[in-house]
């Protein structure tokens, strides 16, 4: 005879298995009960801790069914201890464990301002060092055209350069177009300031603000933003927001990686 189940449940009304998902550093989540959306930074035991794109942490216990990832319930567990995982640099790129920083070469990136180059280290740093590329900035563009004739690039000891603001009509543009070697590239993105190369959402706004001609932009940004108007506690402000190429603007990100293609090219 046909045997039947004593469960008589539908199908439809059973509840669904949920998958378990171990809590690696980095994995986006949240936690329904709360509402608290953020990345994991540590999973000891019984416990895993988040922080939100503002910086903020929370720890919250492990528990079945306790998470949402992409908007599905799982259950977050402890990575396994001990199993090679690929890892990858801010930039995206995979991670060389164990690599030793390369000599550095002949050839350099130049960029225009501390806080350029701040931020390149932050998010290239590990790529730029198993390269053997330095970084270097000029405090401005105005005398690029000498900083170039004195660094007398060459096949060997390439220049790469990153400009704020070159758009066409610009004096960055017009700066740009007057370095001539075949063994320098100047490239730039279009924004007044790196600061805007960051993207808004990563520092909880909506957009960067519109400053009026005549003002000084950093001190007009704080100044629209409501923050002190101190700009270098700002900028610190900001760079402590960018934990990766993701939290970027393409339009810099295209650039950089040019510059480092174009240095390290044989």
């Amino acid at each position: 005879m046909r045997q039947y189940s004593a469960d008589l449940t539908p199908p439809w009304k059973k509840p669904q298995p949920v998958p378990e998902v171990a809590a690696e550093p980095g994995l986006v989540v949240e936690e329904p009960g709360t509402g608290f959306c953020g990345a994991v930074i540590r999973c000891e035991a019984g416990t895993v801790t988040l922080e939100d794109r503002f910086g903020k942490h929370r720890v919250f216990p492990l528990r079945a069914r306790g998470f949402l990832l992409e908007g599905r319930a799982v259950t977050l567990v402890r990575p396994a201890a001990g199993l090679p995982r690929p890892t990858r640099t801010a930039s995206g790129s995979v991670a060389v464990p164990g690599a030793r920083a390369r000599v550095a070469r002949a050839g350099r990136i130049y960029v225009e301002g501390r806080h350029d180059a701040e931020l390149v280290e932050k998010v290239w740093g590990d790529d730029l060092r198993v390269e053997g590329v330095v970084v270097e900035y000029l405090e401005g563009v105005d005398d690029l055209p000498s900083v170039v004739e004195d660094f007398s690039p060459g096949p060997d000891a390439r220049l790469g350069v990153l400009v704020d603001h070159l758009v066409p009509g610009s004096k960055e543009w017009r700066v740009a177009e007057s370095v001539t070697s075949e063994h320098a590239l100047v490239v730039g993105h279009p924004y007044i300031d790196v600061w805007e190369a960051v993207k808004p959402s990563s520092l909880g706004i909506d957009a960067w603000p519109r400053v009026p001609r005549g003002q000084d932009w950093k001190t007009g940004v704080c100044r629209a933003l409501g923050w002190p108007e101190n700009t270098g506690a700002a900028w610190q402000h900001i760079l402590s927001r960018v934990r990766s190429y993701k939290d970027l603007e393409p339009q810099l990100l295209g650039r950089v990686e040019e510059l480092i293609d174009f240095v390290t090219a044989p």
